[in-house]
Protein backbone atom coordinates (compact mmCIF):
# COMPACT_ATOMS: atom_id res chain seq x y z
CA UNK A 1 0.00 0.00 0.00
CA UNK A 2 1.52 3.46 -1.03
CA UNK A 3 2.13 5.80 1.77
CA UNK A 4 2.74 9.47 1.75
CA UNK A 5 4.88 11.39 3.87
CA UNK A 6 3.27 12.77 6.71
CA UNK A 7 5.52 15.77 8.76
CA UNK A 8 7.00 14.48 12.13
CA UNK A 9 4.77 16.82 14.07
CA UNK A 10 1.58 15.51 12.96
CA UNK A 11 0.40 13.58 15.85
CA UNK A 12 -3.15 12.00 16.33
CA UNK A 13 -3.91 14.35 19.17
CA UNK A 14 -5.03 16.71 16.77
CA UNK A 15 -8.16 14.97 15.82
CA UNK A 16 -11.50 15.51 17.50
CA UNK A 17 -12.10 13.63 20.89
CA UNK A 18 -15.19 12.05 19.06
CA UNK A 19 -12.89 10.36 16.12
CA UNK A 20 -10.20 9.45 18.91
CA UNK A 21 -12.90 7.47 20.58
CA UNK A 22 -13.86 5.66 17.24
CA UNK A 23 -10.26 5.06 16.48
CA UNK A 24 -10.11 2.79 19.93
CA UNK A 25 -11.26 -0.08 18.62
CA UNK A 26 -8.21 -0.18 16.16
CA UNK A 27 -5.12 -1.39 17.25
CA UNK A 28 -3.04 1.26 19.04
CA UNK A 29 -0.36 1.64 16.21
CA UNK A 30 -3.31 1.24 13.78
CA UNK A 31 -5.07 3.63 15.66
CA UNK A 32 -2.12 6.00 15.24
CA UNK A 33 -1.37 5.82 12.04
CA UNK A 34 -5.30 6.72 10.03
CA UNK A 35 -5.65 9.53 13.33
CA UNK A 36 -2.27 11.40 11.53
CA UNK A 37 -3.56 10.37 7.73
CA UNK A 38 -6.90 11.76 9.05
CA UNK A 39 -5.22 15.19 10.13
CA UNK A 40 -3.59 15.63 6.93
CA UNK A 41 -6.94 15.08 5.76
CA UNK A 42 -8.14 17.99 7.83
CA UNK A 43 -5.07 20.53 7.18
CA UNK A 44 -5.17 20.10 3.48
CA UNK A 45 -8.87 19.83 2.78
CA UNK A 46 -9.18 23.50 1.84
CA UNK A 47 -6.06 24.55 0.70
CA UNK A 48 -5.20 20.84 -1.35
CA UNK A 49 -7.82 18.83 -1.83
CA UNK A 50 -6.27 16.44 -4.06
CA UNK A 51 -3.90 15.67 -1.88
CA UNK A 52 -6.21 15.55 1.18
CA UNK A 53 -8.65 13.32 -1.14
CA UNK A 54 -5.16 11.07 -1.13
CA UNK A 55 -4.40 10.83 2.32
CA UNK A 56 -8.54 10.32 2.91
CA UNK A 57 -8.23 7.32 0.81
CA UNK A 58 -5.01 6.21 2.60
CA UNK A 59 -6.96 6.21 6.05
CA UNK A 60 -9.92 4.09 3.94
CA UNK A 61 -8.01 1.20 3.13
CA UNK A 62 -6.69 1.21 6.98
CA UNK A 63 -9.74 1.49 8.69
CA UNK A 64 -12.99 1.23 6.25
CA UNK A 65 -15.52 0.01 9.04
CA UNK A 66 -14.76 3.54 11.10
CA UNK A 67 -17.75 5.82 10.56
CA UNK A 68 -15.42 8.81 11.47
CA UNK A 69 -12.97 7.74 8.36
CA UNK A 70 -15.87 6.98 6.15
CA UNK A 71 -17.19 10.82 6.92
CA UNK A 72 -13.47 12.51 6.22
CA UNK A 73 -13.11 10.46 2.62
CA UNK A 74 -16.57 11.69 1.95
CA UNK A 75 -15.94 15.19 2.29
CA UNK A 76 -12.59 14.90 0.65
CA UNK A 77 -14.24 13.05 -2.09
CA UNK A 78 -17.10 16.08 -2.14
CA UNK A 79 -14.36 18.86 -2.36
CA UNK A 80 -12.84 17.19 -5.30
CA UNK A 81 -16.54 17.07 -6.76
CA UNK A 82 -16.38 13.30 -6.67
CA UNK A 83 -20.09 13.82 -5.54
CA UNK A 84 -21.14 9.93 -6.41
CA UNK A 85 -18.36 8.67 -4.25
CA UNK A 86 -18.94 11.42 -1.74
CA UNK A 87 -22.53 10.29 -1.71
CA UNK A 88 -21.90 6.73 -1.40
CA UNK A 89 -19.27 7.41 1.45
CA UNK A 90 -21.98 9.65 3.69
CA UNK A 91 -24.44 7.09 3.31
CA UNK A 92 -22.17 4.47 5.00
CA UNK A 93 -21.17 6.81 7.82
CA UNK A 94 -25.17 7.83 8.27
CA UNK A 95 -25.59 3.68 8.59
CA UNK A 96 -23.15 2.79 11.00
CA UNK A 97 -23.81 5.84 13.11
CA UNK A 98 -27.27 6.49 12.59
CA UNK A 99 -27.02 10.29 12.72
CA UNK A 100 -29.02 12.56 10.18
CA UNK A 101 -26.33 15.32 10.06
CA UNK A 102 -25.05 14.52 7.17
CA UNK A 103 -28.20 15.29 5.70
CA UNK A 104 -27.50 18.62 4.06
CA UNK A 105 -24.87 17.34 2.34
CA UNK A 106 -25.92 14.25 0.60
CA UNK A 107 -28.52 16.65 -0.63
CA UNK A 108 -26.22 18.42 -1.66
CA UNK A 109 -24.35 15.76 -3.56
CA UNK A 110 -27.56 14.65 -5.33
CA UNK A 111 -27.84 18.97 -6.77
CA UNK A 112 -23.93 18.07 -7.65
CA UNK A 113 -25.48 14.74 -9.87
CA UNK A 114 -27.67 16.91 -11.47
CA UNK A 115 -30.70 16.03 -9.38
CA UNK A 116 -32.29 18.74 -7.89
CA UNK A 117 -35.93 16.89 -7.63
CA UNK A 118 -34.19 14.54 -5.22
CA UNK A 119 -32.50 17.17 -2.99
CA UNK A 120 -35.65 19.22 -3.03
CA UNK A 121 -37.34 15.41 -2.22
CA UNK A 122 -34.58 15.25 1.02
CA UNK A 123 -35.28 19.03 2.14
CA UNK A 124 -39.14 18.14 3.01
CA UNK A 125 -38.58 14.92 4.35
CA UNK A 126 -38.82 14.00 8.40
CA UNK A 127 -35.07 13.89 8.92
CA UNK A 128 -34.50 17.76 8.80
CA UNK A 129 -36.73 18.23 11.78
CA UNK A 130 -33.85 16.40 13.93
CA UNK A 131 -31.26 18.62 12.68
CA UNK A 132 -30.18 21.29 14.81
CA UNK A 133 -30.27 24.94 13.91
CA UNK A 134 -26.78 24.94 11.86
CA UNK A 135 -27.89 22.23 9.55
CA UNK A 136 -31.59 23.12 9.31
CA UNK A 137 -29.75 26.73 7.95
CA UNK A 138 -27.62 24.53 5.25
CA UNK A 139 -30.48 22.55 4.29
CA UNK A 140 -32.69 25.69 3.78
CA UNK A 141 -29.72 26.68 1.42
CA UNK A 142 -29.42 23.31 -0.52
CA UNK A 143 -32.92 23.83 -1.21
CA UNK A 144 -32.51 27.28 -2.44
CA UNK A 145 -29.87 26.08 -4.75
CA UNK A 146 -31.64 23.35 -6.20
CA UNK A 147 -34.97 25.67 -6.86
CA UNK A 148 -32.19 27.66 -8.78
CA UNK A 149 -30.71 24.78 -10.77
CA UNK A 150 -34.54 24.43 -11.66
CA UNK A 151 -34.91 28.08 -12.91
CA UNK A 152 -37.19 28.72 -10.17
CA UNK A 153 -35.03 32.31 -8.96
CA UNK A 154 -38.39 33.39 -7.15
CA UNK A 155 -39.12 30.10 -5.31
CA UNK A 156 -35.51 30.27 -4.06
CA UNK A 157 -36.16 33.72 -2.97
CA UNK A 158 -38.83 32.52 -0.95
CA UNK A 159 -37.27 29.19 0.39
CA UNK A 160 -34.38 31.63 1.68
CA UNK A 161 -37.10 33.77 3.79
CA UNK A 162 -37.03 33.08 6.94
CA UNK A 163 -36.12 33.85 10.79
CA UNK A 164 -32.95 33.12 10.50
CA UNK A 165 -32.29 35.51 7.87
CA UNK A 166 -34.57 38.43 9.34
CA UNK A 167 -32.58 38.32 12.68
CA UNK A 168 -30.18 40.63 13.42
CA UNK A 169 -27.77 38.22 15.85
CA UNK A 170 -24.79 37.04 13.58
CA UNK A 171 -24.21 33.45 13.82
CA UNK A 172 -21.86 31.00 12.41
CA UNK A 173 -24.71 30.59 9.39
CA UNK A 174 -25.41 34.26 9.14
CA UNK A 175 -22.73 35.18 6.58
CA UNK A 176 -23.82 32.51 4.27
CA UNK A 177 -27.33 33.08 4.40
CA UNK A 178 -27.16 36.65 3.19
CA UNK A 179 -24.87 36.28 0.90
CA UNK A 180 -26.93 33.31 -1.03
CA UNK A 181 -30.32 35.88 -0.70
CA UNK A 182 -28.47 38.47 -1.94
CA UNK A 183 -26.74 36.31 -4.75
CA UNK A 184 -30.77 35.19 -5.54
CA UNK A 185 -31.79 38.68 -5.37
CA UNK A 186 -29.52 39.93 -7.95
CA UNK A 187 -30.33 36.68 -10.29
CA UNK A 188 -34.02 37.47 -10.43
CA UNK A 189 -32.93 41.47 -11.45
CA UNK A 190 -33.97 43.39 -7.90
CA UNK A 191 -30.44 44.97 -7.62
CA UNK A 192 -31.85 47.74 -4.88
CA UNK A 193 -32.61 44.88 -2.38
CA UNK A 194 -29.82 42.69 -3.62
CA UNK A 195 -26.99 45.80 -2.64
CA UNK A 196 -28.92 45.88 0.72
CA UNK A 197 -28.44 42.38 1.56
CA UNK A 198 -24.81 42.18 0.23
CA UNK A 199 -24.10 45.61 3.00
CA UNK A 200 -25.62 43.00 5.31
CA UNK A 201 -23.45 40.49 4.41
CA UNK A 202 -20.35 41.87 4.50
CA UNK A 203 -21.77 43.86 8.28
CA UNK A 204 -21.78 39.89 9.49
CA UNK A 205 -19.22 38.30 7.45
CA UNK A 206 -16.30 39.28 9.76
CA UNK A 207 -13.57 36.46 8.93
CA UNK A 208 -14.38 37.07 4.42
CA UNK A 209 -15.42 33.81 4.32
CA UNK A 210 -17.28 35.43 1.08
CA UNK A 211 -16.45 37.71 -1.43
CA UNK A 212 -20.00 40.10 -0.35
CA UNK A 213 -17.44 43.03 -0.51
CA UNK A 214 -16.24 42.28 -4.16
CA UNK A 215 -20.01 42.19 -5.55
CA UNK A 216 -21.29 45.08 -3.65
CA UNK A 217 -18.20 47.18 -5.12
CA UNK A 218 -18.84 45.73 -7.99
CA UNK A 219 -23.06 46.57 -8.00
CA UNK A 220 -21.32 50.46 -7.26
CA UNK A 221 -19.25 50.42 -10.71
CA UNK A 222 -15.76 50.61 -8.43
CA UNK A 223 -12.77 48.82 -10.15
CA UNK A 224 -9.93 47.45 -8.42
CA UNK A 225 -6.29 47.84 -9.97
CA UNK A 226 -3.70 45.90 -9.15
CA UNK A 227 -1.39 47.76 -7.60
CA UNK A 228 1.55 45.93 -9.03
CA UNK A 229 0.17 46.42 -12.63
CA UNK A 230 -0.50 50.39 -11.61
CA UNK A 231 3.26 50.92 -10.75
CA UNK A 232 4.68 48.64 -14.26
CA UNK A 233 2.42 51.50 -15.85
CA UNK A 234 3.32 54.12 -14.53
CA UNK A 235 7.35 53.18 -15.22
CA UNK A 236 5.97 52.43 -18.70
CA UNK A 237 4.58 55.81 -18.87
CA UNK A 238 7.77 57.13 -17.17
CA UNK A 239 10.32 55.79 -19.65
CA UNK A 240 8.23 56.55 -22.99
CA UNK A 241 8.32 59.92 -21.44
CA UNK A 242 11.93 59.65 -20.84
CA UNK A 243 12.44 58.28 -24.50
CA UNK A 244 10.21 60.55 -25.97
CA UNK A 245 12.56 63.63 -24.22
CA UNK A 246 16.19 61.53 -25.49
CA UNK A 247 14.62 61.26 -29.17
CA UNK A 248 13.58 65.01 -29.33
CA UNK A 249 16.94 66.11 -27.60
CA UNK A 250 18.70 64.19 -30.37
CA UNK A 251 17.08 65.35 -33.39
CA UNK A 252 17.13 68.72 -31.85
CA UNK A 253 21.00 68.10 -31.72
CA UNK A 254 20.93 66.52 -35.37
CA UNK A 255 19.17 69.99 -36.23
CA UNK A 256 21.63 71.92 -35.12
CA UNK A 257 24.30 69.88 -36.31
CA UNK A 258 22.80 70.18 -39.44
CA UNK A 259 22.58 73.88 -38.86
CA UNK A 260 26.28 74.08 -38.45
CA UNK A 261 26.71 71.72 -41.28
CA UNK A 262 25.22 74.42 -43.43
CA UNK A 263 26.46 77.63 -41.96
CA UNK A 264 30.09 75.57 -42.63
CA UNK A 265 29.05 74.82 -46.16
CA UNK A 266 27.85 78.86 -46.64
CA UNK A 267 31.24 79.57 -45.40
CA UNK A 268 33.17 77.54 -47.35
CA UNK A 269 30.87 79.37 -50.45
CA UNK A 270 31.58 82.55 -49.19
CA UNK A 271 35.88 82.05 -49.20
CA UNK A 272 35.31 80.40 -52.64
CA UNK A 273 33.48 83.58 -54.08
CA UNK A 274 36.51 85.72 -52.25
CA UNK A 275 39.05 83.49 -53.90
CA UNK A 276 37.52 83.69 -57.27
CA UNK A 277 37.33 87.73 -56.59
CA UNK A 278 40.60 87.67 -55.57
CA UNK A 279 41.69 86.23 -58.55
CA UNK A 280 39.96 87.71 -60.90
CA UNK A 281 40.76 91.07 -58.79
CA UNK A 282 44.63 89.72 -59.56
CA UNK A 283 44.03 89.02 -63.08
CA UNK A 284 42.58 92.44 -64.02
CA UNK A 285 46.15 93.89 -61.97
CA UNK A 286 47.84 91.22 -64.36
CA UNK A 287 46.11 92.86 -67.63
CA UNK A 288 46.18 96.23 -66.34
CA UNK A 289 49.94 95.81 -65.58
CA UNK A 290 50.64 94.40 -68.54
CA UNK A 291 49.09 97.38 -70.68
CA UNK A 292 51.30 99.44 -68.97
CA UNK A 293 54.16 98.08 -69.96
CA UNK A 294 53.08 97.75 -73.60
CA UNK A 295 52.79 101.66 -73.36
CA UNK A 296 55.99 102.19 -71.66
CA UNK A 297 57.24 99.91 -74.58
CA UNK A 298 55.67 102.12 -77.76
CA UNK A 299 56.25 105.45 -75.61
CA UNK A 300 60.19 104.57 -75.88
CA UNK A 301 59.79 103.14 -79.73
CA UNK A 302 58.19 106.59 -80.48
CA UNK A 303 61.21 108.34 -78.65
CA UNK A 304 63.51 106.06 -80.85
CA UNK A 305 61.65 107.18 -84.26
CA UNK A 306 61.44 111.15 -83.54
CA UNK A 307 64.40 113.42 -85.41
CA UNK A 308 67.24 113.95 -83.04
CA UNK A 309 68.71 117.96 -82.38
CA UNK A 310 71.88 118.29 -83.37
CA UNK A 311 73.72 119.38 -80.97
CA UNK A 312 75.46 123.06 -80.40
Amino acid sequence: MKRLPIPDDVTGEEIDQDVRQELLSLPKGLAEDVSRNLVMVARLIDEDPETAYAYSRIALRLASRVAAVREAAGFAAYANQKFSEALAEFRAARRMTGSVELWPVMADCERGLGRPEKALEMAGAPEVQKLDKASQVEMRLVAAGARRDMDQLDAAIVTLQSPELASNSVQPWTARLRYAYADALLAAGREGEAREWFAKTVESDKDGSTDASDRLAEMDGVEFVDALVEDDEAGSAVTTEVVTETRAADEHQDADEDDVDDLDEDDEDEDDEDEDEDDEIESVTKDVTAADDVDDLDGEDEDDDAPRRPQS
